[in-house]
Protein backbone atom coordinates (compact mmCIF):
# COMPACT_ATOMS: atom_id res chain seq x y z
CA UNK A 1 0.00 0.00 0.00
CA UNK A 2 3.04 2.25 -0.39
CA UNK A 3 1.57 4.15 -3.33
CA UNK A 4 -1.58 5.10 -1.42
CA UNK A 5 0.39 6.15 1.66
CA UNK A 6 2.65 8.30 -0.50
CA UNK A 7 -0.24 9.96 -2.34
CA UNK A 8 -2.13 10.65 0.88
CA UNK A 9 0.89 11.85 2.88
CA UNK A 10 -0.21 15.50 3.20
CA UNK A 11 -3.87 14.65 3.76
CA UNK A 12 -3.04 12.07 6.43
CA UNK A 13 -0.65 14.46 8.18
CA UNK A 14 -3.59 16.86 8.50
CA UNK A 15 -5.84 14.03 9.68
CA UNK A 16 -3.29 12.96 12.30
CA UNK A 17 -3.06 16.55 13.55
CA UNK A 18 -6.85 16.63 13.90
CA UNK A 19 -6.84 13.34 15.77
CA UNK A 20 -4.21 14.54 18.24
CA UNK A 21 -5.99 17.86 18.79
CA UNK A 22 -9.45 16.35 19.28
CA UNK A 23 -8.46 13.59 21.70
CA UNK A 24 -7.23 16.16 24.22
CA UNK A 25 -9.15 16.63 27.47
CA UNK A 26 -8.73 18.25 30.88
CA UNK A 27 -9.24 14.77 32.33
CA UNK A 28 -5.68 13.33 32.08
CA UNK A 29 -6.58 9.67 31.63
CA UNK A 30 -8.54 10.40 28.44
CA UNK A 31 -5.65 11.63 26.25
CA UNK A 32 -3.25 9.16 27.90
CA UNK A 33 -5.42 6.16 27.14
CA UNK A 34 -6.43 7.38 23.68
CA UNK A 35 -2.82 8.14 22.75
CA UNK A 36 -1.77 4.66 23.89
CA UNK A 37 -3.85 3.15 21.09
CA UNK A 38 -3.70 5.92 18.49
CA UNK A 39 0.07 6.38 18.73
CA UNK A 40 0.58 2.63 18.27
CA UNK A 41 -0.10 3.38 14.63
CA UNK A 42 -1.79 0.67 12.67
CA UNK A 43 -2.32 1.10 8.97
CA UNK A 44 -4.95 3.85 9.29
CA UNK A 45 -6.76 2.10 6.42
CA UNK A 46 -10.19 3.51 7.16
CA UNK A 47 -9.28 7.22 7.24
CA UNK A 48 -7.00 6.58 4.28
CA UNK A 49 -10.05 5.32 2.41
CA UNK A 50 -11.97 8.49 3.22
CA UNK A 51 -9.39 10.91 1.83
CA UNK A 52 -8.56 8.57 -1.07
CA UNK A 53 -12.23 8.37 -2.07
CA UNK A 54 -12.42 12.17 -2.14
CA UNK A 55 -9.25 12.44 -4.22
CA UNK A 56 -10.17 9.56 -6.54
CA UNK A 57 -13.30 11.35 -7.77
CA UNK A 58 -11.19 14.36 -8.66
CA UNK A 59 -11.37 16.58 -5.58
CA UNK A 60 -8.54 19.11 -5.61
CA UNK A 61 -7.29 21.84 -3.33
CA UNK A 62 -8.57 22.05 0.23
CA UNK A 63 -10.62 19.05 1.30
CA UNK A 64 -11.02 19.97 4.94
CA UNK A 65 -14.40 18.24 5.12
CA UNK A 66 -13.01 14.91 3.95
CA UNK A 67 -10.16 15.20 6.42
CA UNK A 68 -12.58 15.79 9.30
CA UNK A 69 -14.63 12.80 8.19
CA UNK A 70 -11.43 10.74 8.04
CA UNK A 71 -10.59 11.70 11.63
CA UNK A 72 -14.15 10.80 12.61
CA UNK A 73 -13.75 7.39 11.03
CA UNK A 74 -10.52 6.76 12.96
CA UNK A 75 -12.17 7.77 16.23
CA UNK A 76 -15.09 5.42 15.58
CA UNK A 77 -12.67 2.61 14.78
CA UNK A 78 -10.52 3.28 17.84
CA UNK A 79 -13.58 3.39 20.10
CA UNK A 80 -14.77 0.03 18.81
CA UNK A 81 -11.30 -1.45 19.40
CA UNK A 82 -11.33 -0.28 23.01
CA UNK A 83 -14.73 -1.85 23.56
CA UNK A 84 -13.96 -5.04 21.62
CA UNK A 85 -10.79 -5.74 23.56
CA UNK A 86 -12.77 -5.72 26.79
CA UNK A 87 -15.49 -7.99 25.40
CA UNK A 88 -12.92 -10.38 23.94
CA UNK A 89 -10.49 -10.20 26.84
CA UNK A 90 -7.68 -9.39 24.40
CA UNK A 91 -4.21 -8.90 25.84
CA UNK A 92 -2.58 -7.07 22.90
CA UNK A 93 -3.61 -4.45 20.36
CA UNK A 94 -1.37 -3.07 17.61
CA UNK A 95 1.63 -4.68 19.25
CA UNK A 96 0.98 -3.05 22.64
CA UNK A 97 -0.61 -4.22 25.87
CA UNK A 98 -4.38 -3.73 25.56
CA UNK A 99 -5.53 -0.49 27.22
CA UNK A 100 -8.00 -2.17 29.55
CA UNK A 101 -5.15 -4.11 31.17
CA UNK A 102 -3.38 -0.84 32.02
CA UNK A 103 -6.21 1.54 32.92
CA UNK A 104 -9.03 -0.90 33.60
CA UNK A 105 -12.17 -1.86 31.72
CA UNK A 106 -14.28 1.02 33.05
CA UNK A 107 -11.85 3.70 31.86
CA UNK A 108 -11.48 2.02 28.47
CA UNK A 109 -15.25 1.89 27.93
CA UNK A 110 -15.69 5.53 28.91
CA UNK A 111 -12.78 6.76 26.77
CA UNK A 112 -14.30 4.81 23.89
CA UNK A 113 -17.53 6.72 24.48
CA UNK A 114 -15.54 10.00 24.53
CA UNK A 115 -14.02 9.15 21.14
CA UNK A 116 -17.46 8.38 19.69
CA UNK A 117 -18.61 11.81 20.87
CA UNK A 118 -15.58 13.51 19.33
CA UNK A 119 -16.28 11.68 16.06
CA UNK A 120 -19.78 13.09 15.89
CA UNK A 121 -18.57 16.60 16.73
CA UNK A 122 -16.24 16.43 13.73
CA UNK A 123 -19.01 15.12 11.47
CA UNK A 124 -21.30 18.00 12.42
CA UNK A 125 -18.54 20.49 11.57
CA UNK A 126 -18.53 19.30 7.95
CA UNK A 127 -22.13 20.54 7.47
CA UNK A 128 -22.87 17.35 5.52
CA UNK A 129 -26.03 15.80 6.90
CA UNK A 130 -25.71 12.92 4.46
CA UNK A 131 -22.16 12.07 5.56
CA UNK A 132 -23.31 12.30 9.19
CA UNK A 133 -26.11 9.86 8.40
CA UNK A 134 -23.73 7.44 6.70
CA UNK A 135 -21.33 7.28 9.65
CA UNK A 136 -24.11 7.28 12.26
CA UNK A 137 -25.73 4.30 10.53
CA UNK A 138 -22.36 2.56 10.31
CA UNK A 139 -21.86 2.99 14.06
CA UNK A 140 -25.16 1.25 14.82
CA UNK A 141 -24.50 -1.51 12.28
CA UNK A 142 -21.08 -2.20 13.82
CA UNK A 143 -22.68 -2.54 17.26
CA UNK A 144 -25.28 -4.93 15.83
CA UNK A 145 -22.53 -7.00 14.26
CA UNK A 146 -20.63 -7.23 17.53
CA UNK A 147 -23.74 -8.31 19.41
CA UNK A 148 -24.59 -10.89 16.74
CA UNK A 149 -21.07 -12.28 16.96
CA UNK A 150 -21.33 -12.42 20.74
CA UNK A 151 -24.62 -14.33 20.62
CA UNK A 152 -23.17 -16.84 18.15
CA UNK A 153 -19.80 -17.22 19.87
CA UNK A 154 -18.60 -20.82 20.26
CA UNK A 155 -21.26 -21.98 17.75
CA UNK A 156 -19.80 -24.72 15.57
CA UNK A 157 -23.07 -24.82 13.61
CA UNK A 158 -22.66 -21.23 12.45
CA UNK A 159 -23.39 -21.17 8.72
CA UNK A 160 -21.23 -19.23 6.30
CA UNK A 161 -24.02 -16.80 5.39
CA UNK A 162 -24.37 -15.74 9.03
CA UNK A 163 -20.60 -15.56 9.39
CA UNK A 164 -20.47 -13.21 6.39
CA UNK A 165 -23.33 -11.18 7.86
CA UNK A 166 -21.27 -10.73 11.01
CA UNK A 167 -18.10 -9.58 9.27
CA UNK A 168 -20.03 -7.30 6.92
CA UNK A 169 -21.46 -5.55 9.96
CA UNK A 170 -18.54 -5.55 12.40
CA UNK A 171 -15.74 -4.82 9.92
CA UNK A 172 -16.78 -4.12 6.35
CA UNK A 173 -19.48 -1.57 7.16
CA UNK A 174 -16.94 0.95 8.43
CA UNK A 175 -14.74 0.42 5.35
CA UNK A 176 -17.80 1.04 3.17
CA UNK A 177 -18.92 4.08 5.17
CA UNK A 178 -15.39 5.52 5.18
CA UNK A 179 -15.20 5.43 1.39
CA UNK A 180 -18.81 6.48 0.87
CA UNK A 181 -18.63 9.45 3.22
CA UNK A 182 -15.40 10.65 1.60
CA UNK A 183 -17.08 10.55 -1.80
CA UNK A 184 -20.19 12.33 -0.55
CA UNK A 185 -18.12 14.99 1.21
CA UNK A 186 -16.25 15.70 -2.01
CA UNK A 187 -19.39 16.03 -4.16
CA UNK A 188 -19.20 12.75 -6.09
CA UNK A 189 -21.94 11.65 -8.46
CA UNK A 190 -24.42 9.02 -7.26
CA UNK A 191 -22.73 6.43 -9.48
CA UNK A 192 -19.36 7.23 -7.93
CA UNK A 193 -20.76 7.19 -4.39
CA UNK A 194 -22.24 3.73 -4.95
CA UNK A 195 -19.04 2.47 -6.55
CA UNK A 196 -16.92 3.62 -3.64
CA UNK A 197 -19.31 2.15 -1.08
CA UNK A 198 -19.29 -1.17 -2.97
CA UNK A 199 -15.49 -1.02 -3.10
CA UNK A 200 -15.23 -0.37 0.63
CA UNK A 201 -17.63 -3.17 1.50
CA UNK A 202 -15.82 -5.76 -0.64
CA UNK A 203 -12.44 -4.53 0.61
CA UNK A 204 -13.56 -4.79 4.22
CA UNK A 205 -14.76 -8.37 3.77
CA UNK A 206 -11.50 -9.31 2.03
CA UNK A 207 -9.54 -7.65 4.83
CA UNK A 208 -11.42 -9.51 7.58
CA UNK A 209 -11.19 -12.87 5.81
CA UNK A 210 -7.44 -12.38 5.47
CA UNK A 211 -7.25 -11.42 9.17
CA UNK A 212 -9.10 -14.60 10.09
CA UNK A 213 -6.64 -16.62 8.02
CA UNK A 214 -3.68 -14.80 9.61
CA UNK A 215 -4.78 -15.88 13.07
CA UNK A 216 -3.86 -19.45 12.12
CA UNK A 217 -1.28 -18.87 9.41
CA UNK A 218 0.95 -16.15 10.89
CA UNK A 219 2.76 -15.15 14.07
CA UNK A 220 2.31 -12.58 16.82
CA UNK A 221 4.88 -10.14 15.37
CA UNK A 222 3.04 -10.00 12.04
CA UNK A 223 -0.40 -9.70 13.57
CA UNK A 224 0.27 -7.02 16.18
CA UNK A 225 -1.83 -9.16 18.50
CA UNK A 226 -1.38 -12.65 19.84
CA UNK A 227 -1.51 -15.35 17.18
CA UNK A 228 -4.34 -17.70 18.07
CA UNK A 229 -6.45 -15.03 19.76
CA UNK A 230 -9.52 -16.02 17.73
CA UNK A 231 -9.06 -19.64 18.77
CA UNK A 232 -8.43 -18.80 22.42
CA UNK A 233 -11.56 -16.64 22.46
CA UNK A 234 -13.56 -19.49 20.93
CA UNK A 235 -14.50 -17.47 17.85
CA UNK A 236 -16.06 -19.44 15.02
CA UNK A 237 -14.25 -17.83 12.07
CA UNK A 238 -14.25 -19.20 8.53
CA UNK A 239 -10.95 -21.16 8.75
CA UNK A 240 -12.19 -22.92 11.87
CA UNK A 241 -15.68 -23.57 10.47
CA UNK A 242 -14.20 -25.05 7.30
CA UNK A 243 -11.84 -27.27 9.29
CA UNK A 244 -14.73 -28.47 11.47
CA UNK A 245 -16.68 -29.41 8.34
CA UNK A 246 -13.70 -31.13 6.73
CA UNK A 247 -12.85 -33.20 9.83
CA UNK A 248 -16.44 -34.11 10.66
CA UNK A 249 -16.71 -37.52 12.27
CA UNK A 250 -13.01 -37.54 13.12
CA UNK A 251 -12.35 -34.54 15.36
CA UNK A 252 -15.85 -33.74 16.66
CA UNK A 253 -14.93 -34.33 20.31
CA UNK A 254 -11.87 -32.09 20.04
CA UNK A 255 -13.77 -29.19 18.46
CA UNK A 256 -16.64 -29.56 20.92
CA UNK A 257 -14.26 -29.43 23.88
CA UNK A 258 -12.11 -26.49 22.78
CA UNK A 259 -14.80 -24.31 21.16
CA UNK A 260 -18.27 -25.23 22.46
CA UNK A 261 -17.19 -26.03 26.02
CA UNK A 262 -14.20 -23.69 26.08
CA UNK A 263 -11.97 -26.28 27.74
CA UNK A 264 -8.63 -25.40 26.14
CA UNK A 265 -5.07 -26.27 27.11
CA UNK A 266 -2.00 -24.37 25.86
CA UNK A 267 -1.25 -27.23 23.47
CA UNK A 268 -4.69 -27.18 21.83
CA UNK A 269 -3.94 -24.22 19.57
CA UNK A 270 -1.05 -26.14 18.00
CA UNK A 271 -3.34 -29.05 17.22
CA UNK A 272 -6.13 -26.80 15.93
CA UNK A 273 -3.66 -24.96 13.74
CA UNK A 274 -2.38 -28.23 12.29
CA UNK A 275 -5.92 -29.35 11.50
CA UNK A 276 -6.88 -26.00 9.97
CA UNK A 277 -3.75 -25.81 7.83
CA UNK A 278 -3.89 -29.51 6.98
CA UNK A 279 -7.46 -29.36 5.69
CA UNK A 280 -6.68 -26.40 3.43
CA UNK A 281 -9.06 -24.15 5.39
CA UNK A 282 -6.64 -21.23 5.42
CA UNK A 283 -6.11 -21.45 1.66
CA UNK A 284 -9.88 -21.63 1.08
CA UNK A 285 -10.40 -18.55 3.26
CA UNK A 286 -7.74 -16.65 1.32
CA UNK A 287 -9.34 -17.73 -1.97
CA UNK A 288 -12.61 -16.22 -0.76
CA UNK A 289 -10.75 -13.07 0.27
CA UNK A 290 -9.24 -12.89 -3.21
CA UNK A 291 -12.69 -13.02 -4.78
CA UNK A 292 -13.84 -10.07 -2.70
CA UNK A 293 -10.66 -8.16 -3.55
CA UNK A 294 -11.43 -8.70 -7.25
CA UNK A 295 -14.97 -7.40 -6.76
CA UNK A 296 -13.58 -4.37 -4.96
CA UNK A 297 -11.26 -3.55 -7.86
CA UNK A 298 -14.05 -4.03 -10.40
CA UNK A 299 -16.24 -1.52 -8.55
CA UNK A 300 -13.67 1.21 -9.23
CA UNK A 301 -14.11 1.00 -13.01
CA UNK A 302 -16.58 3.92 -13.00
CA UNK A 303 -13.97 6.28 -11.55
CA UNK A 304 -11.68 8.34 -13.78
CA UNK A 305 -8.26 6.75 -14.38
CA UNK A 306 -5.74 8.21 -11.95
CA UNK A 307 -2.92 7.34 -9.59
CA UNK A 308 -5.51 7.35 -6.80
CA UNK A 309 -7.67 4.75 -8.50
CA UNK A 310 -4.63 2.57 -9.15
CA UNK A 311 -3.54 2.88 -5.52
CA UNK A 312 -7.00 1.82 -4.33
CA UNK A 313 -6.82 -1.21 -6.62
CA UNK A 314 -3.40 -2.06 -5.19
CA UNK A 315 -4.85 -1.76 -1.68
CA UNK A 316 -7.36 -4.49 -2.48
CA UNK A 317 -4.51 -6.78 -3.52
CA UNK A 318 -2.55 -5.86 -0.39
CA UNK A 319 -5.49 -6.78 1.85
CA UNK A 320 -5.11 -10.39 0.73
CA UNK A 321 -1.39 -10.65 -0.06
CA UNK A 322 -0.34 -9.74 3.50
CA UNK A 323 -1.81 -13.06 4.60
CA UNK A 324 -0.45 -15.15 1.74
Amino acid sequence: MDALVRLAKDDMAAVDALIIARMQSDVPVIPMLAEHLVSAGGKRLRPLLTVAAARAIGATGAIEGARKLAASVEFIHTATLLHDDIVDGSEMRRGKVAAHLIWGAASSVLVGDFLFARAFELMVETDSLRALGILATASSVIAEGEVLQLTRAHDLNLDQDTYLQIIRAKTAELFAAAAESGAVGAGATEEQVKALRDYGMALGIAFQLADDALDYGSDTATLGKNAGDDFNEGKATLPLLLAVQRTKGKEDLFWDRVITKGERTPEDFTRARELILGTGAVEATLDAAGDYADWAKAALSVLPASDWRSALQDLADFAVSRAA
